[in-house]
């Protein structure tokens, strides 16, 4: 058995904790290949990190203790049910759904003050994912504030790196779901076209889906959507009420919205990490890393790599999308894009459409999140 590599970081150390962007900077350039006892191998350059997206082989998804579909799948299962899941995204569903995504955006901008200061994470950002994903599901609204008190478990839980903590918050929503699957049959309540009934609904291989299958599928869909949009909403409201002139200019052409917010979420990560498994000893970045290791894709850092993105902290709307790691890439690049890009695109349209400024509130420093979360755990504002 090899020696277990000496650390070369703690990812929870204050400093790491109280501004995670600055201190992966600091740590992409002195160790690019970074080992830690809570995170094991960290890989925080552009290029080790696409490697492994693409070499699928060697770096496995299957990396939970429990079934996560369909992104903790290798191929060929994967492809199986990411054939499955991509049409509950395609166009039409995401026109279809625009309608009420702008209606629950509007409302909630429409009920800022006028003019004064506010909260703009519990006071908005964190109402509107909840509001938004329980909308796009079909699910009740008595779910929301659960989902809100589940979220903050969750995130306590990955900190903390308690097993034990995390199956029991894994438990805890898997019961909301299963109660949900359970009133839907009971109601025979089959012939709707939301997600959830479509699930319910769908065939694999000939069979239907198991309800451990279709809980995984929603959970992926959740913990993905609630913590990120509510993240990338402060992140892109704060960068642009720190720019009076940018926010001016989007102001003035709405247009530019969707590439912009792309662009600032690639400076400021809303989702900080993904984690892979080596099926076979391999080297990244001068370190030998043998089958069995643990890694974990730091996208906060890969998308600041100045190998990649020359002057990483400059705002610049002609930079090649492509190599933009926000959605991720190659095969499990993200089924759930659009839907994350409409949302963001249609909640800052109402925002900016029903506000005269935003701007920061002096002596009152926001708060930074901390991992797993990005963005801002408090985020006061100044509106008129």
């Amino acid at each position: 058995m090899s020696e277990e590599p000496k650390s070369d970081w703690d990812p929870r150390s204050a400093d790491a904790l109280a501004d995670q962007i600055a201190a992966y900077d600091a740590l992409r350039a002195r160790c690019p290949v970074a080992y830690s006892d809570y995170l094991q191998w960290s890989l925080l350059r552009h290029a080790d990190v696409m490697q492994v997206l693409l070499d699928h082989e060697t770096f496995s998804s299957a990396v939970s203790s429990y079934p996560s579909v369909p992104n903790g799948m290798d191929p060929p299962e994967h492809g199986l049910f990411r054939r499955l899941i991509e049409p509950y995204f395609a166009p039409p569903r995401m026109q279809a759904f625009e309608p009420l995504c702008r209606a629950i955006a509007s409302e909630l901008a429409a009920a800022l003050p006028k003019a004064g200061d506010v909260e703009l994470i519990d006071g908005f950002a964190q109402d509107f994912a909840l509001r938004i994903q329980c909308a796009f599901m079909g699910w009740p609204g008595d779910l929301h504030e659960p989902l809100r008190q589940w979220t903050r478990k969750n995130h306590r839980a990955t900190l903390a790196g308690a097993h034990a903590a995390k199956a029991e918050v894994a438990l805890e929503f898997d019961g909301y779901i299963r109660g949900i699957l359970e009133a839907r049959r009971a109601e025979d309540h089959l012939a709707g076209d939301d997600p959830t009934d479509r699930l319910l609904a769908e065939r694999i291989e000939g069979r239907p889906l198991s309800d451990e299958e279709i809980v995984s599928i929603l959970r992926n869909w959740t913990v993905g959507e609630l913590g990120t949009i509510a993240a990338s909403v402060g992140i892109v409201t704060h960068y642009l009420a720190a720019r009076p002139e940018l926010q001016r200019q989007l102001r003035q052409d709405l247009s530019l919205l969707p590439a912009a917010i792309d662009e600032i979420l690639r400076i400021d990560a809303p989702l900080i990490a993904n984690r892979r498994i080596t099926t076979r000893a391999v080297e990244l970045g001068g370190r030998r890393i043998e089958a069995g290791e643990r890694l974990t894709l730091l996208w906060a850092s890969a998308n600041r790599d100045e190998d990649v993105f020359d002057d990483p902290d400059a705002f610049r709307l002609d930079r090649d999308p492509s190599l933009n790691l926000l959605y991720g890439a190659g095969i499990h690049v993200c089924p759930g894009a659009p839907l994350a890009r409409l949302e963001l695109r249609v909640v800052m349209e109402e925002l900016l459409r029903q506000t005269l400024h935003i701007a920061l509130v002096p002596d009152q420093p926001p708060v930074r999140a901390c991992y797993p979360a990005g963005g801002f755990s408090e985020l006061p504002l100044r509106i008129g």
